[in-house]
């Protein structure tokens, strides 16, 4: 499986942006996607998830900023993030959900630096 995300970038504070994610090598749609981040010396977190039916859930750090979507078709996640904090800084990941399975191999995730 391989997971490639991209869309990440040095934004200011208030700022937005748009992270994708293309998922190959696998049957994407029966899994629940989800997108984590990394920020130094920290492990993974999980800030957002998308079940197989696109029922969705979000860390209360994050909760109306950030907003996650599937497009089963074209094995595409998406996460738009709006009203963007310092504190969002961190390496975005997307992954399956811990109830999907185990993780697969992280890839190298996309950089999302916010400036105050």
């Amino acid at each position: 499986v391989q997971l490639q995300a991209s869309g990440g970038g040095l934004v200011q504070a208030g700022g937005s942006l748009r992270l994708s994610c293309a998922v190959s090598g696998t049957i994407f749609s029966i899994y629940g996607m989800g997108w984590y981040r990394q920020a130094p010396g920290k492990q993974h977190e999980l800030v957002a998830s998308i079940t197989s039916s696109g029922s969705t859930n979000y860390a209360d750090s994050v909760k109306g900023r950030l907003t996650i979507t599937r497009d089963n078709a074209t094995k595409m996640v998406y996460l738009e993030m709006n009203s963007l904090k310092p504190e969002d800084t961190a390496v975005y990941y997307c992954n399956r959900v811990a109830n999907s399975g185990s993780p697969w191999y992280w890839g190298q995730g996309t950089l999302v630096t916010v400036s105050s």
